[in-house]
């Protein structure tokens, strides 16, 4: 329950987010860099929390932002998205988009246990590249069992290959002779991600970009059945684990369906049958982003840099290969769908 105790942190939170926004729009106006104002809000709140620069006040606040506005920026996420995006994708694009993410989200899981990876890390490096970055990452966190300091660590993997992929893959393009609504798929099919898909594809002409946010809002929409997925196979493993326990002694089970992402797919829902106006996805847009840079100040503020360290070099090697593993699939199965 919200109450008076909560404020210090949560003014805290929306300070620091509100200094993560001014920070894009200075990279923005000043460099060729795309940075997301979620990624400068969760480096603020680590650095501030390493620095011993957070008052012990506003630690609770700071966890109910890193819990709840997380959740409720998510379910504003949704308004963004339609099932007229996947009509307008069609069977052919939709399947390339399933098999990506599924690939993608199956084996990097599965490369990150042979690493010698913890389960949770894994399954938020392969949620953020499978679907779209730090907001996925996000909302998987509170159905896995990661902690503070993996999520920040996969944050920082789907930042850094994202960033590159502005770079590369337009360089790329031209080798493998991907131009136009191909080179947008592409693009929208593996960039992680959505300001990172669009900084990518403006390099090439309208019907790029077009086709890039087209593929990618898809991607992002199968944020919800993976969620929903990964919850009810984590019931059902607890199950089984508590099966020979008393009831007291139980691990409190997650839901089968998460609230927040019941709340996600309403939203799509909303937008779907009332075509909502620019105007006002402008505002949910903006509204989202917030709720979310607020969340990761929270999240940031819990990490320990010092658990970092000892993890080392390999969750970069899962990122790196996680990247080329996404762009390799969707440039062979952009070229195989024969998108011209």
């Amino acid at each position: 329950m919200l109450t008076t105790r909560h404020l210090p942190g949560l003014i805290l939170a929306a300070a620091v987010a509100t200094f993560a926004f001014v920070v894009e729009s200075l990279i923005k106006n000043n460099t060729p860099l795309v940075v997301s104002p979620l990624v400068v809000a969760v480096v603020l709140g680590a650095l501030a929390a390493n620095l011993d620069l957070l008052p012990e006040t506003c630690r609770l606040g700071l966890g109910f932002s890193g819990r709840n506005l997380l959740r409720l920026g998510i379910v504003v996420l949704g308004l963004q998205l339609s099932f007229a995006q996947v009509r307008e994708l069609g069977a052919p694009g939709l399947i390339l988009v399933i098999v990506v993410v599924a690939i993608t989200f199956a084996g990097t899981q599965w490369l990150g246990r042979k690493m010698g990876l913890s389960h949770g890390l894994s399954l938020l490096v392969a949620t953020g590249f499978s679907i779209c970055g730090a907001s996925a990452i996000a909302a998987m966190r509170p159905v896995s069992d990661a902690d503070d300091d993996e999520t920040t660590y996969a944050i920082a993997l789907v930042t850094i290959c994202g960033t590159l992929a502005i770079f590369t893959l337009p360089t790329v393009a031209e080798f493998i002779n991907f131009s136009g609504v191909r080179f947008g798929s592409w693009v929208g099919a593996s960039v992680h991600d959505v300001a990172q898909t669009v900084a990518t594809a403006s390099v090439g002409d309208q019907e790029a970009e077009q086709a890039a946010i087209v593929v990618k809002l898809t991607r992002v929409m199968l944020l919800a059945p993976l969620v929903a997925g990964v919850s009810f196979a984590r019931r059902q493993k607890l199950n089984r684990t508590n099966a020979p326990r008393s009831i007291n002694s139980q691990t409190k089970l997650p839901p089968i369906v998460p609230l927040f992402i019941v709340g996600f797919i309403a939203a799509i829902s909303v937008n779907s049958i009332f075509g909502l106006s620019s105007s006002v996805l402008d505002n949910a847009k903006w509204i989202e982003k917030s709720l979310l840079a607020c969340a990761l100040v929270g999240l940031g503020a819990n990490v320990d840099v010092r658990k970092l360290r000892l993890v080392g070099s390999r969750p970069l090697a899962l990122g790196l290969i996680s990247w080329l593993l996404i762009a390799t699939l969707s440039a062979v199965g952009v070229a195989i769908i024969g998108i011209a």
